[in-house]
């Protein structure tokens, strides 16, 4: 069925080859399988009218696509060789970065149009260096070469030139390092850069550009001062990027993915609210620039999110739509400072039953406990209590939190279902249908032939 699909998008392309995209948006949302924009759907209804809203996922969904990575990985991908196939063509291991199996490299879309002249682009709310940025970017036989991967940003060129034109996201720990400062060899080369967030609304037109605004991946949504940072930087992209030859942006949705992991509904909620408002950001540049396709998908599902558990046939995302700051700034701010039931309830946005406030007080009382317990090899790995405490009464909020939602999970880790496909401006029906990720890099390619 495969080798069907891939045959009809190279047939396809030959007829629509004359009228290809200027510019081709890719946006992968990591970690979001089909619960999440269902979730989605349901947390964002207004529960005033009797009607479920839809959202602009509904608007724009055209198929899915299969995720499982090369054979000596199984069944269930990481987002290494997903973003890897997704972006070559090419089905390759676990922890792959841009190579196939036998770790050679291989050529991405986004090196395609960099190499015929387009102007090339990353947006990302991790560090530019992960997963999903990386195997768009450069070759590596491992996602864990954080510092390597910074490295050939800079040294690896297409056609004598950078491989992105700008670059947007998280990563000061990989590219400012005592072996090397990555970032000083940008600004020496000509590459206008910026740390302040900021300053989004100045960046030159005649410079090429990089601004990190974390050590590692941006924080939260939900503790950002920009609620919606991930379409703020698609707007300075889009602003940015247009030129003669046209453009190739990828934008990842980073932490969707890491909210199930932790199975945290708040956070992935709050981070696919950022999604759907990049989604506006760019139907607004397609209806302005209608030479141009969006396409988004996910490179896998992650935690194994069900709305409804328990047997119970209901869910309540009204609980979530309160907070004022993550689960995880919940949770440090007991550790740092002791368990203050008056202070989670306002950060919550609820009040606590008394037998949630008991549930939490034994849960602190395990978590010092634990501490206790192994305090000298916790000391010698560098944890603190606070750190510990932390740990544990994340834990707690989120449980709590998928209680009074009745949120299910299976996992921590990563699921092998199908993901969903959204697709609309120039081209778009050439992803409708039931596809592989190889399948939408490989229709991309020929556009951009």
């Amino acid at each position: 069925m495969k080798k069907i699909l891939s045959s009809l998008a190279l047939l396809t392309s030959f007829h629509v080859s004359a009228e290809a995209p200027q510019n081709i948006i890719m946006v992968v949302s990591d970690g979001m399988g089909p619960a999440y924009t269902t979730a989605y759907r349901y947390y964002n209804d207004d529960p005033a009218t009797p009607e479920i809203e839809t959202t602009i996922f509904d608007k724009y969904h055209v198929g899915s696509s299969s995720t499982y990575p090369a054979k000596v990985s199984g069944l269930v991908t990481d987002s290494a060789a997903s973003a890897t196939a997704l972006a070559s063509g090419v089905k390759s291991y676990n922890g792959a970065i841009g190579v196939d199996v036998n770790e050679q490299p291989v050529k991405s879309v986004l090196h395609q149009a960099k190499q015929i002249g387009k102007k090339t682009g990353i947006v990302v709310t991790s560090q530019i260096n992960h997963a999903t940025p990386a195997a768009y970017m450069v070759h590596n036989k491992s996602r864990q070469n954080y510092d390597e991967i910074a490295d050939s940003y800079f040294d690896n060129r297409i056609n004598d030139q950078f491989i992105a034109d700008l670059m947007l996201g998280g990563g000061w720990q990989y590219f400012i390092r005592k072996d090397r400062n990555v970032v000083n060899d940008f600004k020496s080369s000509g590459f206008h850069y910026l740390d302040d967030y900021n300053q989004l609304s100045n960046l030159p037109k005649d410079k090429p550009v990089l601004g990190l605004f974390a050590d590692k991946g941006m924080p939260q949504a939900l503790d950002y001062g920009d609620k919606y940072r991930l379409s703020t930087m698609t707007a300075a992209a889009l602003d940015y990027l247009p030129n003669d030859k046209g453009m190739f942006l990828l934008i990842e949705a980073s932490q969707v993915d890491w909210g199930g992991h932790s199975n945290d509904i708040a956070y992935s909620m709050s981070e696919m609210s950022d999604l759907e408002k990049t989604m506006a950001v760019l139907e607004k540049f397609v209806e302005q620039n209608p030479d141009t396709l969006v396409v988004l998908t996910a490179d896998h599902s992650t935690g194994g999110m069900t709305i409804g558990a328990n047997g119970d046939y209901a869910w309540h995302p009204t609980w979530i739509k309160n907070l004022t700051a993550s689960t995880q700034s919940m949770a440090q701010e007991i550790g740092d400072n002791g368990l203050d039931v008056l202070k989670l309830q306002q950060a919550l946005g609820f009040q606590l039953t008394p037998e949630e406030q008991d549930e939490l007080t034994t849960q602190m009382d395990k978590a010092l406990a634990y501490w206790t317990e192994n305090e000298i090899k916790f000391l010698a790995k560098g944890y603190s209590q606070a750190s510990t405490v932390t740990r544990k009464m994340r834990k707690a909020i989120t449980q709590l939190i998928d209680k009074r939602t009745n949120t299910g999970w299976t996992t921590s880790g990563h699921t092998g279902v199908d993901v969903p496909v959204y697709a609309f401006g120039k081209n778009s029906e050439l992803f409708i249908g039931q596809l592989d990720n190889v399948d939408i890099a490989t229709t991309i390619f020929n556009l951009l032939k």
